[in-house]
Formats: C-alpha cells, sequence, structure tokens
C-alpha cells in the first residue's frame, strides 16, 4: 500500500523552518567573521580607506620601525637632558679628540665637546626645522595648488608656469645664495628657504589629486544640488585627495632635515653656538683620519633619522595605495 502523504502545509511549513535554520546558520557565521561581509568592518560598519590604511599599517613591521625610531628622535628633540645630561656647548680642550671611554661613550670632538650630547641635542634642531617646513610647504602647496586644480582656468595657468620657474631653480644653489645675506642665526631663515622653494612640489601633486577627484559622480552630484564651491572642496573633495598630499610631505620631512645639515655644513645655514648635526659634521671633517667618531656619530644619527622619515613615507604610501590591496 502507498505511504500516507503529508498535508502540503506541513511541507511547507517544514521548508520554511529549514530555511530559516540556514539564514540563521549563515548570520551566525558572519557575526563569528572579524571583519564581516566584504567592504564592512566590525558589527557590519562600512570601511574607509583610513581604516584600511590603518590595519595595513599595523601589520608592517617597516612602519613599526620606524615609527618607534621617529617617537625616540621626538622624545629626546624635546627631553634630551634625561639622557644626555650636562650643556652641549661645554668643551675641555685637554680633551680633544678622546675616542670613546665610560662616562663618553661617543668620545670627544676636536673641540673638546663631549659627541653624545651634542649627538642628543642636536636631534632638536633637526626636527623642529623638518616638521615646521613640511607643515609649512604642506599647507602653502595644499591651499595653492588645490584652488588652482578646482577652478583651472587662468589661475591654473598662472600657478603651473611659476611653478615651473621654482622647479628650475637649484636647491642647495638657492640656499646659498638667498642664506648668505641672512645675519639671523635661528632656524626661521631657513625654514622659510625650504617653504619658499619646497611649495612647488606639494602643490602639483595637490592640483592633480584635486582635479581628480572633483570628476567624481558624488562631487558632480553635490554641484547639481546646488552645493557652494567651498562646501564641494572642504567635505567631498579635499578628504579624498590629500592622501597623496600626506605621503609626499612624509618623504619630504626627512629630505628637509637633510637639506638643514648640508646647508648648516656648508656654512650658509645654521651657525655656532646652535648644536646642530650639519654643525658637527663640518667641524669634525678636519679630523676625520685622527678622530672618525666625532663624524661617525653625528652623520649616523642623521642617516638613521632621514631613512625613518622615508621608510614611513613607503610604507604610508603602500597602506594608501587602493592598487596594492
Amino acid at each position: 500500500m502507498p505511504e500516507p502523504r503529508e498535508p502540503e502545509g506541513a511541507i511547507a511549513a517544514t521548508g520554511m523552518g529549514g530555511a530559516m535554520d540556514l539564514a540563521t546558520s549563515e548570520a551566525a557565521t558572519l557575526e563569528r567573521i572579524p571583519g564581516g561581509p566584504e567592504g564592512t568592518g566590525p558589527q557590519g560598519k562600512p570601511r574607509s580607506l583610513w581604516s584600511d590604511a590603518w590595519r595595513d599599517l599595523r601589520r608592517n613591521p617597516v612602519f613599526i620601525i620606524s615609527a618607534l625610531v621617529i617617537l625616540f628622535l621626538v622624545f629626546i628633540s624635546v627631553w634630551p637632558s634625561l639622557i644626555a645630561p650636562g650643556s652641549p656647548l661645554k668643551c675641555d680642550l685637554a680633551k680633544a679628540q678622546e675616542g670613546p671611554a665610560p662616562g663618553h661613550p661617543f668620545g670627544y670632538d676636536g673641540q673638546g665637546c663631549n659627541v653624545y650630547t651634542r649627538t642628543v641635542y642636536g636631534a632638536r634642531v633637526s626636527v623642529t626645522v623638518g616638521v615646521c617646513a613640511t607643515l609649512g610647504v604642506a599647507i602653502l602647496g595644499s591651499v595653492l595648488g588645490g584652488l588652482a586644480g578646482f577652478f583651472g582656468g587662468v589661475p591654473d595657468s598662472f600657478l603651473s608656469r611659476v611653478t615651473d620657474v621654482f622647479f628650475a631653480i637649484p636647491v642647495v644653489l638657492g640656499g646659498l645664495v638667498l642664506l648668505s645675506v641672512v645675519t639671523s642665526n635661528t632656524v626661521w631663515p631657513v625654514v622659510g628657504f625650504m617653504v619658499l622653494l619646497g611649495w612647488p612640489q606639494i602643490s602639483r601633486i595637490a592640483r592633480g589629486s584635486v582635479i581628480t577627484a572633483k570628476q567624481n559622480d558624488y562631487v558632480q552630484a553635490a554641484r547639481a544640488l546646488g552645493a557652494s564651491n567651498s562646501r564641494m572642496l572642504l567635505r567631498h573633495i579635499a578628504p579624498n585627495a590629500v592622501a597623496p598630499v600626506i605621503v609626499v610631505a612624509t618623504i619630504a620631512l626627512g629630505t628637509y632635515i637633510a637639506l638643514e645639515a648640508t646647508l648648516s655644513y656648508l656654512g650658509v645655514g645654521l651657525k655656532p653656538p646652535t648644536v646642530s648635526w650639519g654643525i658637527d659634521i663640518s667641524a669634525a671633517s678636519p679630523y676625520i683620519r685622527t678622530a672618525p667618531h666625532a663624524l661617525l656619530w653625528p652623520a649616523g644619527a642623521l642617516a638613521v633619522t632621514v631613512l625613518a622619515f622615508i621608510m614611513l613615507g613607503d610604507a604610508v604610501r603602500d597602506a594608501l595605495d587602493p592598487k596594492l590591496r
């Protein structure tokens, strides 16, 4: 005899229950995935470029190492006396060119100054010049380049010709000419010179980023809805055009530190009694055969600092580049 068949309603109920169980199981599985579905973060929140970049940076050993080095440099720049007691200007000619020994691990230079103390205190000037110059260049270049890229036309053409003129000026030669007439022995003339010749690079980067960003659909939609130019620039374009500027500025910070040391070495940047790695390298050059340690430590500190900022910039660039994801 044929087996009795269940009512259609029972079959429908059973099927619906199975589907609900399957959906519940899939939802529970998605909840156990830390990142959630693709394009979302924990608890289903949408991910952004910056959150993805920060997640990648935290896993990048190059970023971690360079960031730790930079944090240490900032620390000794703010509180150098904590790890280098004594004055960097205190010198004793009786100890001139002495090598490393207990109590003065880096030895003494040709003037009898403690190389360790001067190397630690020299970080303050280098970091100050690099940070101030980078901020000035980034702000001035971003504003001019962003406005030129957004409005186009005559302002864009004029700014492009001006930047071409500045690109034609050799940086070191320009520093020799401009800073040779400056009598002030502070960091501000050097910072001003770097901003004067450095903004065109950031300006060109910002201009290209703004031109690319303003072609996006959401910007065109905002324009169609009657958004003002300032609102489109600040709310829709700038957040999506600032990433290349940050990358270039981070790498440029290291080059500005090296440029300050170069100008100080040539005698047109900072001058004694200011403590600077460039000044110490210049003073130790005549004694490179008899006291190489006096040249090694400030030059090594300069190289490590510049390399740390370049590595940091490379890591940030890789994290912010969508093509590498």
